[in-house]
């Protein structure tokens, strides 16, 4: 399939960015030197981004929808429970738009109108940002646990966790915001595309803006907060096992892996006379593929990283979730209460 550097997508086909001149000219940039000669099905890398991107939903959706069921109707509702709600509310939505993606990816054409190109690149962002700003209050969340045991113990509650949850959700409202501006459907060659009418200055301004608010600033609180965790706990000795760490590095290195292509090719994308169309558009599908993937590498991570796997594989999916989840705030409620003990202890000697 031959694509211009207006139809590059930024979620599957569905994200595209394509530029308008400062002088009024509304047409797509190049419209007349690229031809649509070919379609989906008979390119091989083409179908299997399908393939992928079925399979990301499938598993995103129903991995997702489990855990808001087990978080929201099935346990009791804590502050680690509102965390895992919320995140899984996030990359659930994020899913839940992809068919969008997938079916104007098999089409090569937007058929859904101009409502829906503004509002389903809009909500995909929001989703984005949202679950990326969730993970950074979760890290946050656990390094003031461990620093400040005593404080979290009397101040975490399900209300103020409730209430960081509509404050990121209203960030990354924000920072969607530019889909529902800029975001047109028009015609172009003899098809109905959705695309992003940016100027030059305008391009550069979301790109690094998104780059900045949605990977580098979340990506270095999640590795400090982590880094101070990990440093504490091993400093007082008060874990043997290296489960927490692990958890902790593999939280870290799925944010990384899934989100930095994207991000990388998203920035070469904006002086892309310098760099090769297909290897740039071959990069920003197969990005935005392992950026979505986030979504479902989540729940895997609760399952089977939250207790012994041998063990739990034994029993059903939902008890894997359950008990993962439990694990995990029961480890935390005993070591907030062993650090309170230790604190008071520490108390009478002064």
């Amino acid at each position: 399939m031959d694509f211009t550097y207006e139809e590059f997508t930024e979620f599957y086909s569905t994200l595209n960015y394509s530029y308008e001149s400062n002088e009024g000219d509304n047409t797509p940039h190049e419209e007349s030197v690229y031809q649509h000669q070919s379609t989906c099905s008979k390119e091989i890398f083409c179908v299997s981004l399908l393939v992928l991107n079925v399979v990301i939903f499938l598993l995103g959706f129903c991995g997702n929808i489990l855990v808001i069921w087990i978080s929201g109707f099935k346990m009791k509702k804590t502050v680690n429970t509102t965390w895992y709600l919320s995140l899984a509310i996030s990359d659930f939505v994020f899913c839940a738009f992809l068919p969008f993606s997938i079916t104007n990816m098999a089409m090569d054409e937007w058929i859904f109108g101009q409502f829906m190109c503004k509002f389903a690149p809009s909500v995909m962002f929001l989703n984005m940002f949202s679950s990326i700003f969730l993970l950074v209050v979760i890290s946050v969340d656990r390094c003031v646990s461990v620093m400040f045991p005593v404080w979290a113990q009397n101040h975490r509650t399900v209300k103020k966790a409730s209430i960081v949850v509509v404050m990121s959700w209203l960030l990354a409202i924000a920072l969607s915001f530019p889909s529902v501006i800029f975001r047109d459907v028009s015609s172009h060659m003899g098809r109905t595309i959705c695309h992003n009418k940016y100027n030059s200055n305008q391009h550069v301004i979301v790109a690094v803006s998104r780059f900045l608010a949605g990977f580098i600033v979340p990506f270095i609180v999640i590795v400090i907060c982590y880094s101070i965790i990990i440093l504490r706990l091993r400093t007082n000795r008060m874990t043997k096992s290296s489960k927490p760490f692990k958890v902790m590095s593999a939280l870290v290195a799925a944010f990384f892996i899934c989100w930095l292509p994207y991000h990388v090719f998203v920035l070469l994308e904006l002086s892309h006379q310098n760099y090769n169309h297909g290897l740039l558009t071959a990069g920003l599908q197969i990005g935005t593929a392992l950026a979505s993937a986030n979504s479902f590498l989540n729940p895997v991570l609760y399952v089977f990283m939250g207790n012994d796997f041998k063990r739990k594989f034994k029993s059903s999916v939902l008890s894997k979730m359950e008990n993962a989840m439990v694990e995990e705030g029961r480890t935390t409620s005993r070591y907030l209460s062993r650090s309170s003990s230790m604190d008071g202890r520490a108390s009478t000697h002064i």
